[in-house]
């Protein structure tokens, strides 16, 4: 049996959550492999809801949930999610949680630094969320992070406390604030060390007797691949790959094992934050959009901007990531609308007014910002898809929706989610069976 990774094939916020939950209930270990606590995913189990953003979403199932090395890990968040869910009776313990051992911590002086950038930025704010997840990764890169495993030497720190508080402090002090109180820091540490450590491990080991049992592996990607730090709208990105190809390097099992790529794609398109959007739709039907598909971020709370589908943006994410076959969600949101449309290229015009026809998103953001977008036109339909869970239940107009959103994208859909229900899934191709 395959192993299946799933990312976001948009910005985010593709109704991730509810599939992997599907696909949870049916592997044997679930991983998240890269970003942190800003991304939210909303499950709906029956009666109950459960909203995660930093734990798998195979925790709720009982399924083996592992964070992976390549998230930054926020300790007291990590808390706070586990308390709050064993409080709604999910059982969560040392046997079927782990966390990388070499996993990157969030302090509190990251979130601090994020909050004092954004409001120094005025008009050039990125639109983060403010949880510290972009100073942890530069952290990380720049060798001064502090790791999972570190949480069992707080005695022998002072080497690694010199180099953070020497970035750190520095960066502080153009912002007018006072250097870090190391001693507080360590004493927060000392407080929550014991949480972390019993759920850490050098998880890459356990990953592989998973994988060598002949174990089903799902790989949960947060954000969306329009959010990878390298091929996002750079600089309105999140800080790390978001790609297919994270999966290995963030898990700590090769590429060899993220089998079957499930890109999870909305019927229309979203975006939090700032950042260039072609398809936004600023009037009645962008907000009749939001409206019908309850657009508001699971962690930050904040009105998802929305617009038609695009498909020239949908196309290269999966060519990018390698997607085998798209999970396309919240088509029920469309029923109803006379006229729908998709943006099929885009028009970028010159300083002497000519227009170049495009068939690819560009890299430069004044390019992405200028870009206008070509639309065909379809039928829409008056009968409902929402709870639908075979074809013969859809509306033929919206058959011929989903015909043309895979044509155009150059990749198969595979599942077809009608509702946040676990249940109203239409299964066109199983991605464990492949």
């Amino acid at each position: 049996m395959a192993n299946v990774t799933v990312i976001g094939a948009q910005w985010g916020d593709e109704g991730k959550g509810k599939i992997v939950d599907w696909l949870a209930s049916r592997a044997d270990a679930v991983v998240r492999f890269q970003g942190g606590h800003n991304a939210g995913h909303t499950l709906v189990v029956g009666e109950q809801v459960y909203k995660l953003s930093l734990l798998p979403s195979g925790i709720v199932t009982g399924t083996l949930s592992i964070i992976g090395n390549g998230v930054v890990l926020d300790p007291w968040h990590l808390k706070s999610e586990v308390e709050k869910l064993r409080g709604q009776g999910v059982e969560i313990n040392a046997e079927n949680f782990a966390i990388a051992d070499n996993c990157p911590l969030i302090l509190p002086v990251h979130r601090e630094l994020d909050g004092l950038r954004e409001a120094a930025a005025g008009a050039g704010k990125i639109g983060t969320t403010g949880r510290g997840i972009g100073p942890a990764y530069e952290d990380k890169v720049g060798r001064r992070a502090l790791r999972v495993c570190d949480l069992a030497h707080l005695d022998a720190m002072e080497p690694q406390l010199d180099r953070l508080c020497a970035h750190h402090d520095a960066l502080r002090a153009g912002f007018g604030q006072p250097p870090i109180d190391r001693e507080a820091l360590l004493n927060e540490l000392r407080e929550i060390a014991p949480f972390v450590l019993q759920f850490a491990e050098p998880v890459w080991r356990r990953l592989n007797k998973v994988k060598k049992a002949g174990a089903r592996i799902l790989f949960e990607g947060a954000q969306g691949v329009l959010l990878d730090v390298d091929h996002g709208t750079y600089p309105f990105v999140t800080s790390s790959n978001t790609v297919s190809g994270t999966a290995a390097s963030g898990s700590g099992l090769g590429p060899s094992a993220t089998g079957f790529v499930l890109g999870i794609v909305k019927a229309y398109t979203t975006r939090v934050g700032s950042g260039p959007f072609p398809t936004e739709l600023e009037d009645e039907t962008g907000q009749r959009l939001g409206e019908r598909g309850h657009e508001f971020g699971t962690v930050t709370g904040r009105k998802r901007r929305c617009g038609w589908f695009d498909a020239v943006l949908t196309r290269q994410s999966c060519a990018i990531s390698g997607v085998t076959g798209i999970a396309l969600t919240k088509l029920d949101v469309l029923d109803g609308f006379e006229k729908v449309k998709i943006c099929i290229g885009y028009r970028l015009r010159g300083p002497d007014g000519t227009a170049k026809v495009m068939d690819y998103y560009p890299s430069h953001a004044a390019d992405q910002a200028a870009v206008e977008p070509i639309y065909e036109e379809m039928d829409g339909w008056l009968g409902t898809t929402a709870g639908a869970r075979s074809w013969a239940d859809l509306p033929a107009q919206a058959i011929k929706y989903i015909q043309r959103v895979q044509e155009l994208i150059e990749t198969p859909v595979a599942l077809v989610s009608t509702s946040p229900e676990r249940e109203d899934t239409i299964l066109v191709r199983d991605p464990f069976a492949d």
